[in-house]
């Protein structure tokens, strides 16, 4: 593990050669909407070449993302391998080449950088490393490495950082997250077409909600107007309620029997058979989506850009924080305190002995993968590092952050009065506290972490 935080990137202007790469077949023409100030929201939505490459030709329609694929592949297994030894030599030559597979775990790269560091070895080689990341988002692949490509760009993400202005912004920023999330290739119109549907079932709980989406945040409130939240969440409204509608119409109706008894078994019987095949319940628009979808819009240069990336992030690695009871949200609740407990049992007994779970402190954290903690800039890297190895590490990025407020929270008597806003995020502290940590972690309560919001 690197013994300090990196530094942070100088800043770099976006070079020509980017725009002029844009695939004219990706070329998406933008319809204005309602701009919000900044001049950057007024440039046409385009879509990477390799960004459709790495996203669509990597992986057949209507499959996992590769994150998720990882995750499950590790669930399947029974235990997620974070050291060395997990390679081509224990694939089955009976099956195909897994996500999981070709890329070697979070703690297994900070394993190999803090030993080159302590020797003074050249860092690890990836097969597109002497590529510069925005090379390999702008370029694609060489010679059709898809895996390899994803591979290096991830470590540099982590290794390196995106580059961004003091504010945060940077042009490429959000092409990485779309890759990462392996968002697929959207028509503008088809975002229009959701925006004009009209109010969703869920309008009003949305607009109960906009107003008051990160407001003490200048730089937000500068970029994002109210107007483009409640458009963006009433698209996602729409999306999911279609979803919920086309499973219930997939869903086989019951033989009706003439005998009362056989009859209700059958419906009974029948109504099991056909939620196990239709899959698991759409999500639906809870209170706290509002400030998911906020790094989203700011990051992005469109609003159908930051709807199919939030859309992705939404359905495919967190679902189970917008299902039912929001389950997922609460299996990350107990998770917190589970690991607290496993890396620093003092200060998990102290709040434990306060009457001070997870539920009462950090619901917010967990929905929003701590974008409710300031300041927006700190909160879009600390997002970089989770979407290149999983939004699932949020639990860790949490306990994280309380050990890094442990001395506060021990010496006050009143520890909920510490734990109603966490400190001024650091992302790239919690990063490194967060990789010690996830060694710390038993393989068992580590697969936890991994499934817990899907």
């Amino acid at each position: 593990m690197p013994s300090a935080a990196m530094p942070s990137p100088p800043r770099e202007a976006p070079p020509s050669s980017l725009v002029a790469s844009f695939h004219p077949a990706v070329v998406i023409h933008h319809t204005e909407l309602q701009a919000p100030p900044s001049p950057r929201t007024h440039r046409a939505l385009r879509r990477l070449q390799s960004a459709h490459s790495l996203g669509a030709a990597a992986r057949p329609i209507n499959q996992p993302s590769l994150i998720s694929q990882q995750r499950r592949d590790l669930h399947r297994n029974g235990s997620p391998t974070r050291d060395l030894g997990h390679g081509a030599a224990s694939r089955s030559p009976q099956r195909g080449r897994a996500n999981s597979d070709a890329t070697p775990p979070l703690a297994h790269y900070m394993n190999l950088a803090a030993a080159a560091k302590r020797s003074s070895l050249k860092k690890p080689v990836f097969s597109h490393g002497h590529l510069s990341l925005q090379q390999i988002i702008r370029d694609g692949p060489n010679d059709g490495d898809f895996v390899g490509a994803l591979e290096s760009a991830r470590w540099k993400v982590v290794d390196e950082g995106i580059k961004s202005a003091e504010d945060g912004m940077s042009p490429l920023r959000i092409y990485v997250w779309l890759v990462l999330l392996d968002a697929p290739i959207m028509s503008t119109d088809e975002y229009l077409s959701l925006i004009h549907r009209g109010a969703s079932p869920a309008y009003s709980k949305i607009r109960n909600d906009t107003f008051r989406t990160l407001t003490t945040d200048p730089l937000f409130r500068r970029r994002v107007s109210e107007a483009s939240l409640i458009r963006l969440l009433n698209a996602i409204a729409w999306k999911l309620q279609d979803a919920k509608e086309d499973q219930r119409q997939s869903r086989p109706s019951s033989r009706q029997s003439s005998h009362p008894r056989e009859s209700l078994t059958g419906s009974v019987s029948g109504h099991s058979q056909a939620k196990s095949s239709a899959g698991p319940e759409p999500g639906t628009y809870v209170q706290g989506m509002n400030v998911l979808a906020a790094p989203f819009l700011y990051a992005a240069r469109s609003e159908a850009e930051a709807f199919v990336a939030f859309y992705s992030l939404l359905t495919r690695e967190c679902p189970a924080y917008i299902r039912g009871a929001m389950d997922g949200v609460h299996r990350g609740l107990a998770l917190v305190d589970k690991v607290l407990a496993i890396v620093d049992p003092k200060l998990s007994m102290y709040l434990t002995a306060k009457g001070l779970s997870a539920e009462i402190y950090a619901f917010p954290s967990v929905l929003t993968l701590c974008a409710c903690t300031p300041p927006l800039p700190e909160v879009l890297r600390l997002w970089d590092f989770l979407f290149a190895y999983g939004p699932h590490l949020n639990i860790v990025c949490i306990v994280a952050q309380l050990t890094i407020m442990r001395s506060q929270i021990l010496q006050s008597p009143s520890p909920n009065k510490v734990l109603r806003s966490f400190p001024q995020l650091n992302a790239d502290l919690v990063k490194s506290v967060t990789i010690g940590i996830i060694k710390k972690i038993p393989d068992d309560v580590y697969a936890e972490i991994t499934m817990h919001a899907l």
